[in-house]
């Protein structure tokens, strides 16, 4: 059995600033990094590669799954705030979150990122045109990178951070646990295993299950967490661009008036194009975009999301997002389409009225009915929002605007952990959106640089 001092497990956002901030701090420890994707350069999504039109839910998903994780092959955007993407600052203080946030922005930016645009949304005419209409924009600053310059940019971190630590890719990790010497042993799919003295668990969003399991096996407290469900709105992006040019991502919140929930926008991708996913089986809808002119496209695509949080006997909030999402699948065998104008008029879209809409969809997707596949409560949310958002983006609320569904945001239950982001079993650490502590780039990665900080310091 092989012996390290720290084993990462996951290769994500907050994994490779863990190995980045270890390696530039030159930590006196053994590390190994264990992913079960595939390396950055072997990513290769057969839909991208122009193989294939629909997903064919590779095993794993090369979108999901691999060195940087879910957000390598995102739009690359890293938000720096405390106002959303995660709970970071609950555990470090609220200055100290931001600080780190600033760090990696700034790695972004002695890797290439300081090409890219810093954005603000602390539009003060943006914000005042928002409230008249019920709508709350948020304060983030946004390094848009693109997702061209973001794979770039995370293949020189790669290339940095592998003279320090070793990596295994296309390993799944089956069990952690416990040897009587106290140290931590990982065995793999492989048949192989490993101990260590420190053990970082950073799976991910897409290693929910696994890390549940790991939690309970170890007797460490978890807290239910929401389940976020919705569609991805695909509209000329001359309609948002007077918002896009100037704030870029902007976080919109709305208070509906038929059920006083909460509805907001989502991962905004100006001139970007609407992309299909695979989480666990499970195909679901994101979007991208890039730095390059030449990859732009003519229209831009958002996430409008209603929060789902429940309540005793039901715990398991993603499963609930999972059965809304198969049924997707099931009657689109995948992603289903339908223009904003049929589904307020209660019809489906068609093949035949798709040829008819002005806005081309950036995703081969299936026509069909969201009315059948999402809840009626959280469609009305979503309508309600579209007219709503039409008020300062006039056109919002267009006829052939295009809805994809499903988009569901799973969040992994909260994991109880401490400052260092450490369980209560001493040497055990849980970070990045795996925890369920953060829900996007920057406080995933933040989170990383976080613990490095604190095991360089054991190490020295």
């Amino acid at each position: 059995m092989k012996k390290y001092d720290i084993i990462i497990v996951g290769a994500g956002a907050a994994g490779v600033y863990l190995a980045y901030e270890l390696t530039k701090l030159d930590a006196r420890a053994s590390v190994l990094m264990i992913d079960k994707g595939a390396e950055l350069c072997e990513r290769n999504c057969p839909i991208k590669l122009g193989k294939v039109t629909n997903c064919v839910k590779c095993s794993p998903c090369h979108i999901m799954n691999g060195y940087g994780g879910a957000g390598s092959l995102s739009d690359g955007k890293y938000n720096i705030t405390n106002e959303f993407g995660g709970d970071l600052w609950k555990y470090v203080g609220k200055e100290k979150a931001l600080e780190l946030m600033e760090y990696v922005d700034e790695v972004l930016c002695g890797f290439g990122g300081s090409e890219a645009k810093l954005y603000s949304t602390a539009s003060g005419d943006l914000k005042t045109q928002a409230l008249r209409h019920n709508l709350h924009l948020l304060d983030a600053k946004v390094r848009h990178l693109g997702t061209d310059r973001n794979v770039e940019i995370l293949g020189k971190i790669y290339e940095y951070t592998k003279q320090k630590v070793e990596m295994m890719f296309r390993t799944g990790v089956d069990t952690v646990g416990k040897l009587e010497n106290g140290d931590f042993v990982v065995k793999t799919d492989k048949g192989e295993e490993f101990s260590c003295k420190d053990l970082v668990l950073a799976s991910g969003r897409s290693g929910s299950k696994w890390i549940a399991d790991a939690c309970r096996q170890f007797g460490i407290e978890q807290k239910s967490n929401r389940v976020d469900i919705g569609v991805r709105v695909e509209l000329p992006a001359e309609i948002f661009k007077h918002i896009t040019d100037e704030v870029y991502e902007s976080k919109i919140v709305y208070k509906t008036d038929k059920y006083n929930d909460m509805v907001r926008t989502f991962c905004m991708n100006p001139y970007g194009e609407v992309v299909s996913e695979n989480t666990n089986g499970i195909v679901t809808v994101n979007g991208h975009s890039y730095a390059a002119q030449e990859l732009k496209t003519e229209n831009t695509n958002f996430a409008l999301l209603v929060s789902n949080t429940f309540t005793e006997p039901f715990r398991d909030s993603n499963e609930y997002g999972e059965s809304i999402a198969r049924l997707s699948n099931m009657l689109g065998g995948g992603v289903l389409l339908q223009r904003f104008g049929d589904l307020v008029k209660g019809r489906r879209s068609s093949e035949r009225r798709m040829e008819k809409c002005f806005t081309r969809p950036t995703l081969k997707a299936t026509p069909g009915d969201l009315s059948l596949v999402i809840p009626k409560r959280q469609l009305d949310d979503i309508i309600e929002m579209i007219y709503a958002l039409d008020k300062i983006a006039p056109g919002t609320a267009n006829e052939d605007t295009l809805l994809y569904g499903v988009e569901v945001k799973f969040y992994n239950s909260k994991i109880e952990v401490d400052g260092n982001l450490e369980t209560k079993v001493p040497g055990l650490y849980a970070l990045g959106d795996g925890s369920g502590v953060t829900h996007s780039l920057s406080q995933a990665s933040a989170s990383g640089v976080h613990v490095a900080r604190i095991l360089a310091e054991k190490y020295a």
